[in-house]
């Protein structure tokens, strides 16, 4: 089991940034490729980043790309979202999830670990 908690939501102004962490723990956390999601009200869950177990690779929805960084620290068991220029459609809970595959993964069906979620909201 892979256990995961996200932090650092909250509501930030449009223009504003948000770092989001979600800190992992149970099982090797270099172990898992990770992957941020984010679901608004009424609308489905989306894919906004994702991150290969080394960090080498990424991967970013177009909405998002050049405004939100993913990153990893393997020695703390972490994964990080650095939203800047945030937007009112950024407005959603943020989930963090864990895949036991190596490469930037897509699907949600193909992550086995959740996080419970942290709200951002961007005021305009």
């Amino acid at each position: 089991q892979v256990q995961l908690v996200e932090s650092g939501g909250g509501l930030v102004q449009a223009g504003g940034s948000l770092r989001l962490s979600c800190a992992a723990s149970g099982r090797t956390f270099s172990n898992y490729a990770m992957g941020w999601f984010r679901q608004a009200p009424g609308k489905e869950r989306e894919l906004v980043a994702a991150i290969s177990r080394n960090g080498m690779s990424t991967y970013y929805v177009d909405s998002v790309k050049g405004r939100f960084t993913i990153s990893r620290d393997n020695a703390k068991s972490t994964v990080y979202l650095q939203m800047n220029s945030l937007k009112p459609e950024d407005t959603a809970v943020y989930y963090c999830a864990a895949t036991p595959r190596v490469r930037v993964t897509l699907a949600p069906k193909e992550y086995n670990y959740w996080g419970q979620g942290t709200q951002v909201t961007v005021s305009s």
